[in-house]
This record gives C-alpha cells, sequence and structure tokens, in this order.
C-alpha cells in the first residue's frame, strides 16, 4: 500500500457486471509490515452475492495486504474476480496491552448473520439466520440457511435446510441430554426441528400444540423440554406453558403452567411481553423464570404442571432484552443484568441483581449489587471456567436494526467481589439479534447484529475474545495447562454418592470446571451453566475429581466441557464428557 496504515477494515466487491462466476468463498486475510512476515487476521467465508464484504479487525499496523481465496462462492469454478480491494483506517487506537483486560483476536466471516449460535460436542459451532442470510419474514417460511464453523481448520461451510419445512429465525431453542438442538416456533410458528449433533443432520418433530414465534425454551432435569410465552408469531396472547416428552416425540400443553404471570408491562402489549423468557432448569423438572419481567416465577413440568409467584427483583424493573446466566450451579447462583421496560425506544439500564436458589417453589434470595458500567439491552452473557461472566455488546437505548448507542467495552463480573471490570474495546457492534458463546479453548465468539436486507447494519461475522486470564500481567501469553486424559466419557448423574472421577493433566493445578454446552438466540441461553469440581485426592498430576450434586436439575444431563485451572487462574484447552441419567 506504499506506506503503513493502522488498518481498521478490508473491503472485498465482488464483480458488478451481473456475472457471479470468480465470487470468493472462502477465505484468508493476512497483513504484513514488512512483505515477508504474514500474519492471519480474518478468515471464513463470504456469502455469494454483489454486495461488498466488510471485514473489521482490531486496528492492526500493515503495508501489506493478502487475500487468499480457497473457494469459489457458488462453486461455479476453480476461478477468483474482484472489481476492488480497499481498507479503510482504524476509527480506533492500537489496542493497549491485554493484561487484565483480554485482546480481540480473528474474524470469523459467515455466509449469513448468526442469528441463532450451538455449540456442537465435536468443538465446532453451528449458526443459522433465516429463509434468507440476510433477511427475514415474508412467505418463504420453510427453509433455513445454516453455516458450521470449524475452529480446527479455520473454514465455515454452508448449507441450506429444507426437509424440515421450517424457518427458524425467532425460535425457541435448547439443547437436549444427547447434545442434539431443539428448535421451534418461530418464522414457521408451529414447526419443531431436532438437529442430530452427531451425524450433523436435521430432522422433522411434532408440531407444537400452540405456534410461537421469541418464546423461551430449556431442557429440564427429567430430559423433557418446556416452552413458554411468543406472541411474535403465531397470534398473540394464551401462550401458555407445553411440554415435549424426549421417549414419545410429542408435545402437550400444561395446562397448570400459564403465561399471564411473566407478562411485562411493555408498551406494544402482549406482542412484546411474553418474549425471551429466563428460564432455568432445577430441581424435581422444575423451572425457575428469573425474568425479563420484574415478577419472578417457579414453573412444574409433571403431572398437568404448575406455576408459584417467587417474588420480584428488588430495586429492579422490567428487564426485556437484558441478560441472565447461572454461574454457580451447585449454589444456585444466577447473575442477572440490563435490559430495558420496554423492548423497543425504551432507555437501557446497568442494573445488576444476583438471585440465589435453594429448592423448587421457594421464593430465591434476591440481592442487588453495583451496576455494570454502561446500560446495556440486546447484549450477551456468556459463563467463563473460572465462574466469571463475560457481558459483551448492546445498547445504551434499545432499536431493534440500529448500531446507535452501541456499548463496544466489554465488562467481566468477578462473583468474588461482585464487581464488574471493563475490558479490551471491540470493533464490531453486536445488538439487536447478536449471540455469543464460550468456545472449547475457554475463548469465546461474539457474532451476529442486523438481518434486516440491505440495511447497513448487517454482520455478517463473529470475533474471538481472548479473556484476561490467557495472559500475564506483562501482557504475554501464560502458560496454559494441559488435561492429558479424563478417565470417563460419561458420567451418571443420580447415583447413591456424588458422581466422582479422574483427571490427569501435564502440570499442577489447582481446581477444575465443568461448562454445559450451549445455544443461543435474542439473548437467551438457557443452557450454559457452571460447576466448580471438588478435588478428593491428588497424586502427581493425576486428580480424583467429584461433581458436587447429584441432582440433574443442577448437574442438567447433556454435553460439557471439562477445564483445568492453574493457581493463577489460567484455563486449559477443554476435555468433553457427557452427563447422563
Amino acid at each position: 500500500m506504499k506506506q503503513s496504515y493502522l488498518v481498521g477494515q478490508i473491503l472485498y466487491q465482488p464483480r458488478q457486471d451481473g456475472n457471479s462466476n470468480g465470487n470468493i468463498g472462502g477465505h484468508q486475510i493476512y497483513l504484513s509490515t514488512d512483505g515477508a512476515t504474514y500474519n492471519l487476521v480474518a478468515y471464513g467465508t463470504f456469502l455469494d452475492d454483489a454486495t461488498t464484504k466488510v471485514t473489521t479487525i482490531p486496528p492492526t499496523n500493515a503495508r501489506y495486504l493478502r487475500i487468499v481465496a480457497l473457494t469459489e462462492a457458488g462453486n461455479r469454478g476453480a476461478w477468483s474476480s474482484a472489481a476492488e480491494i480497499d481498507i479503510n483506517v482504524a476509527t480506533q487506537a492500537a489496542p493497549g496491552s491485554p493484561a487484565g483486560k483480554g485482546a480481540w483476536g480473528y474474524t470469523v466471516n459467515f455466509p449469513l448473520v448468526p442469528v441463532s449460535l450451538m455449540n456442537i460436542y465435536n468443538g465446532n459451532i453451528l449458526a443459522w439466520s433465516s429463509f434468507d442470510p440476510s433477511t427475514f419474514g415474508g412467505a418463504s417460511g420453510t427453509q433455513t440457511i445454516t453455516a458450521e464453523y470449524f475452529p480446527g481448520t479455520q473454514t465455515v461451510t454452508k448449507a441450506l435446510i429444507t426437509n424440515t419445512m421450517h424457518d427458524m429465525f425467532c425460535e425457541g431453542l435448547s439443547m437436549d441430554f444427547n447434545g442434539n438442538a431443539i428448535a421451534t416456533g418461530g418464522n414457521t410458528a408451529s414447526a419443531a426441528s431436532i438437529y442430530n449433533s452427531g451425524a450433523n443432520t436435521w430432522s422433522k418433530a411434532n408440531t407444537l400444540q400452540i405456534a410461537r414465534g421469541y418464546q423461551a425454551q430449556l431442557t429440564v432435569s427429567t430430559g423433557n423440554t418446556f416452552t413458554i410465552g411468543a406472541s411474535w408469531s403465531g397470534g398473540q396472547g394464551g401462550k401458555n406453558g407445553e411440554l415435549y416428552n424426549a421417549a414419545a416425540g410429542t408435545w402437550s400443553l400444561l395446562t397448570g403452567t400459564p403465561v399471564a404471570p411473566l407478562l411485562t408491562a411493555d408498551a406494544q402489549g402482549v406482542y412484546r411481553a411474553d418474549n425471551h423468557a429466563w428460564l432455568f432448569a432445577w430441581k424435581g423438572g422444575s423451572v425457575f423464570q428469573a425474568g425479563p419481567s420484574v415478577a419472578m416465577n417457579w414453573y412444574g413440568t409433571t403431572g398437568t404442571g404448575t406455576q408459584q409467584g417467587a417474588g420480584t427483583r428488588t430495586g429492579d424493573g422490567d428487564s426485556m432484552c437484558g441478560d441472565a446466566a447461572m454461574y454457580d450451579a451447585i449454589a444456585g447462583k444466577i447473575l442477572t443484568v440490563g435490559g430495558s421496560p420496554n423492548y423497543q425506544n425504551s432507555d437501557a439500564t446497568s442494573n445488576a441483581h444476583i438471585i440465589t436458589l435453594t429448592n423448587a417453589n421457594v421464593n430465591p434470595v434476591v440481592t442487588t449489587i453495583a451496576n455494570m458500567a454502561f446500560p446495556r439491552a440486546f447484549a450477551n452473557s456468556v459463563v467463563m471456567p473460572d465462574g466469571k461472566v463475560f457481558i459483551t455488546g448492546g445498547q445504551s437505548y434499545a432499536v431493534p436494526f440500529s448500531d446507535d448507542t452501541s456499548q463496544l467495552t466489554p465488562e467481566m463480573f468477578d462473583p468474588a467481589t461482585n464487581t464488574f471490570t471493563q475490558l479490551a474495546q471491540q470493533q464490531i457492534p453486536r445488538n439487536y439479534h447478536s449471540t455469543a458463546v464460550l468456545l472449547p479453548d475457554a475463548t469465546v465468539m461474539s457474532a451476529g447484529g442486523g438481518l434486516c436486507g440491505t440495511c447497513s447494519t448487517n454482520h455478517y461475522d463473529g470475533q474471538i475474545f481472548k479473556p484476561p486470564y490467557l495472559y500475564t500481567a506483562s501482557g504475554t501469553l501464560a502458560t496454559r495447562p494441559v488435561i492429558n486424559s479424563v478417565s470417563v466419557t460419561t458420567v451418571k448423574v443420580p447415583q447413591t454418592a456424588n458422581p466422582t472421577f479422574t483427571i490427569t493433566t501435564n502440570s499442577a493445578v489447582t481446581s477444575f470446571s465443568i461448562v454445559r454446552l450451549a445455544s443461543t438466540t435474542h439473548t437467551v441461553n438457557t443452557d450454559q451453566r457452571r460447576i466448580k469440581l471438588t478435588i478428593t485426592a491428588t497424586s502427581g498430576f493425576t486428580y480424583t475429581v467429584q461433581i458436587p450434586t447429584k441432582d440433574p436439575g443442577q448437574a442438567v444431563p447433556g454435553y460439557w466441557y471439562v477445564f483445568a485451572l492453574t493457581s493463577a487462574g489460567v484455563p486449559s484447552v477443554s476435555k468433553t464428557i457427557k452427563l447422563t441419567l
């Protein structure tokens, strides 16, 4: 580029002559200061259309740019073309030391807006949007565009799912005991689909009893799936609870689980008031609803179902599109942050609370803690291996499909002090329709935002965040422990004693944790939770550990990441185990 620039964006414009031949699909993007040593800054797959592809990266000094085309976007032939390639100079300063702040890394380009994300137990990430990669709505409710991200090979593939006749945009989403995703309702409001993680296939499930869109959903301790709410599609009001029987494959209404107690006082009425409930599986097949309504509730999922009020979040109000995360499932600890009184055109709050569960149908203890630094709606929260909670993105004034008032500084909640720390600034706004999940290497993917057609706020990408625990006090990468082996691949939870197994590492560690794999859309993630393991014996670098519960309401069966942590809190790359009944 004849001189060095602080590069913030790389722009690739496909040919503009009406011919799509040569559109770049799979790709890698490198930058260099000297033309000899090139550093990878982004990779993935571009959408096969004529729009300009914008790749935003952490501000990076460079004089040389290299784009490697790996595939032709439409598989039309072994060629590549470009109408124009540009850079934009960064509007942010170059990142400072990652010590205590973490750092943003690779940008992963997707051929769609990743409105929904899920962890596959093989380490990959599955993403999807709607019937279209960039928009939603209309009459085309019979298909879903998906993409799979392969961290190991740093590639992204695309697939069109038509066999389920289901547009899964705005669906209810959760993972069952076998790590399979159950997606319900949404744009095709009565449909249900199941993603088989082992076979990498989708199949059609029996239809819902009540058509829904924007519902919350979760897997309960019995192995069944509970869903409630969702008047965005399928008609408005009366979206009471229903249950999917995993063994029979059927849905049934739970007449004792009314939706009315969890409604917010949204300015748009029930169309928004029953959206995105904060649901948590708990003991005996129970479900705790922590929000976003200021009123909390217990729901029972056995028999015809039950409902019982659980008090209010003292000092808070309705917090639509806020976040709730169970960071300590043994102690029943839930962090709630942000949200706004109304779904849109509403000021967000920075409110924060700790909810502590004991037994089902007992009012929890609600503790108001110091606020976040920034008000946020449409943000995402991720439970970390060390028990902290990473909060990223959001707006201070909630407006769907807008990047105005974006919060670009993430925060980390520390349960040891009940305080929030500001982290390294991100480069890409993550607001309405954004997502975030923990990756098996203990980093985080923050992705998406938009899905509004030709608007300027579609974000066809994710970005990898490396948390502060991966760095030393001097800002260099810390030496990470390695889990050499885990003695079991499956662990039965309801035993006569707490489940026990052994873990062997390559060096001394001081703690272990397990984090359940996640699925998320529209700020809702009912799968993720964390348990700190108890070390009961040590022999060299072999540790006998115990899950300190035998209750599947706390240790919900399914796939979990296993992490080892050093005395400095540096985590290993995870191994994966399956908890079973």
